[in-house]
């Protein structure tokens, strides 16, 4: 499921959703939240300029479309003591939509 997304529904998704506190165009700014340019594929809590949690540095999560897809269901319960506020995507299509859009984000 976590492949099967739309980008286009994605951007719009990530638009109404995750633009409130997430840049991710490149070199696009931190906000509330770390800029998430070329999120798919790199480590939780790399990006420069940005503090993260300690949850967050030490997950030793690396971002794929499954660990996004379980992460964007419920944020706090997949990295414990994360500051992310958002409480999830509940719907499989949003997530799988949004992680297409991340994908072209690169």
């Amino acid at each position: 499921m976590c492949d099967s997304g739309k980008a286009e529904s994605g951007a719009k998704i990530f638009k109404a959703k995750c633009a409130t506190c997430h840049t991710c165009n490149e070199g696009g700014p931190n906000k509330q939240g770390p800029n998430l340019f070329g999120v798919i594929g790199r480590q939780s809590g790399q990006v420069s300029g940005f503090k993260y949690t300690d949850a967050n540095k030490s997950s030793g999560i690396t971002w794929s479309n499954q660990t996004m897809f379980d992460y964007l269901e419920n944020p706090k319960k997949y990295i414990k003591g994360t500051n992310m506020a958002f409480p999830g995507f509940k719907k499989e299509q949003d997530r799988a939509d949004v992680i297409a859009y991340l994908n072209t984000m690169k």
